[in-house]
């Protein structure tokens, strides 16, 4: 009997560890993933519809002070006077010729037809060398020939010419709260929207608030380049569609320039071709929307100082259609003749207010005769 224990024993054992072997074996081993259910198929409904995913929002990060474009600080007009001379003077080929003229020892006929010559080719106009060569001629012979006297008739009669009594003043500030606004007028080429950002760069300079009005809609290049200008000194500016309607972005400008509360509301314009009646009427509409809310305080004309009598047509036209109260006078430096600004003044009978020498930002600057004439004569 004890040989069949033996055997029973045996084979509980075997049981056994056969058994354990077989739940360790289910224990290890991995239960697959669930699989999806099957997609309905097309054009089956369902009882609930699943909300759509939220759009991701992003919040762009506030630039640091390292990405943030550092504002420039504009010169004060009155070192660019002394500046603006400095450049002025290297181009005073009429000054330094009618004092060669008038210093030699005889001023015969021939003497003072070349004077009216190089008068008249320095753009100052056949009426204004008149009345300037009857006046040297007269005191000439009264009070004598020699270097230093020549020098300072000549720089009184040039002054006279020029006119000082005309109120050179840029009306910038409006009344009973509301700002001013200077409307900017001139053909394309001319500098038009440059002096438009230069001249904001000077009413920073005087700590006036400004705001800019892009209103040449019809070249985009216009309305980035007045962007540019902003940006640099911290001015806004407002602009529309390209190819917008240029009186609807004046009218935004001068109402945001109201709601702000600054001081000068900027308003460039289109300046296209002037002899278009269209644009020309299309110029004066822009002028009588933006009444509708404040007075236009100035209208300043560009011109540019080589065109010599193309830009008194230019002048003309323009004082028809938007009544211009000031010239702004650019690229009078070496290639100019200087003489354009006896003529433009005596044709419009307004005075030249900016004057601009160069590509500088800062190379715009009040226009103060005296400075000019000396600037000839040096």
């Amino acid at each position: 009997m004890e040989w069949l224990y033996v055997v029973i024993g045996i084979a509980v054992l075997a049981v056994v560890l056969v058994g354990g072997g077989m739940a360790g074996l289910f224990r290890g081993r991995q239960a697959p993933p669930p699989k999806a259910p099957a997609a309905p198929p097309r054009g089956a409904g369902t009882d609930v519809l699943a909300p759509p995913a939220e759009p991701e929002v992003v919040t762009p990060e506030a630039p640091t002070a390292a990405e943030a474009p550092a504002l420039e600080t504009p010169e004060r007009p009155a070192s660019r006077l002394v500046r603006l001379r400095q450049r002025l003077a290297g181009s005073g080929t009429l000054g330094r010729g009618l004092l060669g003229l008038l210093s030699r020892d005889r001023l015969d006929e021939d003497t003072w037809e070349a004077i009216e010559d190089l008068l008249i080719g320095a753009d100052i106009g056949v009426e204004p060398t008149q009345q300037l060569v009857e006046k040297l001629r007269t005191r000439m012979r009264v009070e004598g020939g020699d270097t230093p006297d020549a020098r300072e008739v000549l720089r009184e009669e040039l002054v006279a010419l020029v006119d000082p009594g005309l109120d050179r003043s840029l009306h910038i500030s409006g009344t009973e709260g509301v700002p001013g606004v200077v409307l900017v007028v001139g053909v394309n080429g001319t500098g038009k929207t440059t002096t438009v950002g230069k001249l904001a760069r000077i009413l920073v300079a005087e700590n006036r608030t400004a705001l800019l009005g892009a209103a040449d809609t019809f070249r985009a290049a216009a309305t980035e380049q007045l962007a540019t200008w902003g940006e640099r000194v911290g001015v806004e500016v407002v602009r529309g569609p390209e190819g917008g309607d240029p009186a609807s972005v004046a009218f935004e400008a001068v109402k945001q320039g109201i709601d702000q509360g600054v001081d000068t509301v900027v308003v460039d314009t289109a300046g296209r071709l002037q002899n278009k009646q269209g644009l020309m009427d299309e110029l004066g509409k822009v002028k009588r929307v933006i009444e509708k809310q404040t007075p236009v305080t100035e209208v300043l004309l560009v011109l540019d100082a080589t065109t010599g009598q193309n830009g008194l047509i230019q002048a003309k036209v323009f004082s028809e259609v938007v009544d211009v109260t000031g010239i702004a006078l650019t690229k009078l430096d070496g290639s100019a003749k200087g003489g354009i600004v006896v003529a433009v003044q005596r044709q419009l009978g307004v005075p030249v207010k900016l004057v601009g020498l160069g590509e500088g930002p800062d190379d715009l600057a009040p226009f103060d005769v005296g400075a000019f004439v000396d600037a000839l004569l040096s």
